[in-house]
């Protein structure tokens, strides 16, 4: 149920509701806007609540939830959530640029590159620590010693780390080294590791998992902000269809139907979404053409040779002329870069 307090009710008469609604074994959420504050009683909606918390002193009205979705649904409040770490903010007019390489391979890799992508714009650092790969035998990523090498990366240049965790008992040590936690598209229905990332209070980037529907996915990311942690970006990676002429087929009309069903903020990955280095900037355009509030792109100095997802990485050259078309986008859209 969302309780609608009038616009002068008082701090008092929102404290009370607060505890009443405790009271009743609901879980109670503040929201102050900008004209009036929100309470969503978020648990089980038995008949005749409604009923029972109108006559409050400073009730407006009490309206249901009706999206399966309580925390992350457009009907809970219809302002923006805006999440931010360090320089990085996601959620506002300007649209942010998360890149980096698909694994963190050495200090000196990581630490150039960033240099490299901070001068031309980027807001975000990506890179893999832990890898999840399809075959136990490629590269798994450096773990701990990647982590480092990031902060390192974040030393030099000021730029926020997005990084995934892969498992709940990594959460402590990443969220050690990392400002956003990535939960990747294979864990999106990892309820343990997501309730452990709602925990930790760090910004969370929930990728869509390659079968999931939006309901599916919404609720994913009702389990971090179950923990009382706001701090949730989505993230549409592409989903698996029967075409074969990309990686994953990217479907863009997630985009504004996720600002339509929900208040937080959707980045796109072009890279995974296609597969091919080619098609990344033509759909990083489309993304923000749809109204996306970030991008988060695979960027190396020699995609060739890439430790992993070398076929869909760019150079760092072709990440400014990305960025140039990005910037022209977002104008036309009434946005920035």
């Amino acid at each position: 149920m969302i309780v609608v307090m009038k616009p002068d009710a008082t701090a008092e008469q929102v404290d009370h509701m607060v505890a009443h609604i405790q009271s009743l074994g609901m879980s109670p959420q503040v929201l102050v806007g900008t004209q009036r504050t929100v309470i969503a009683a978020i648990g089980d909606e038995r008949q005749g609540l409604a009923e029972v918390l109108e006559p409050g002193e400073g009730v407006d009205k009490v309206l249901p939830i009706l999206a399966p979705y309580k925390r992350a649904s457009s009907e809970l409040t219809t302002e923006r959530t805006v999440v931010k770490a360090l320089g990085l903010s996601i959620g506002g007019v300007k649209i942010a640029a998360i890149a980096g390489p698909c694994s963190v391979e050495s200090e000196a890799q990581i630490v150039g590159l960033a240099k490299t992508l901070k001068a031309m714009g980027a807001t975000g650092l990506r890179g893999g620590a832990f890898k999840p790969r399809t075959s136990p035998y490629s590269f798994q990523g450096h773990k701990e010693d990647g982590l480092k090498m990031l902060a390192t990366a974040r030393e030099e240049t000021g730029l926020a780390i997005v990084t995934e965790v892969m498992a709940p008992e990594h959460v402590p040590m990443v969220a050690k080294y990392a400002d956003v936690l990535q939960i990747g598209a294979r864990n999106m229905q990892n309820y343990q590791l997501l309730q452990a990332v709602g925990d930790s209070g760090k910004p969370a980037l929930l990728k869509r998992g390659m079968s999931a529907t939006i309901d599916e996915f919404l609720l994913a990311a009702e389990y971090i902000l179950d923990r009382n942690n706001p701090n949730v970006i989505l993230c549409e990676r592409g989903i698996r269809t029967y075409e074969e002429h990309t990686r994953f087929t990217l479907p863009l009309a997630t985009v504004p139907y996720l600002q339509d069903k929900s208040h937080l903020p959707v980045v796109v990955d072009p890279s995974h979404g296609t597969g091919k280095a080619k098609l990344v900037a033509p759909m990083s355009k489309a993304a923000i053409a749809a109204g996306a509030d970030g991008l988060i792109i695979e960027v190396h100095d020699d995609p060739e040779h890439a430790m992993s997802d070398g076929s869909q990485t760019i150079t760092p050259a072709a990440f400014a002329g990305l960025m140039a078309a990005c910037k022209r986008v977002a104008e036309a859209v009434d946005r920035t870069m």
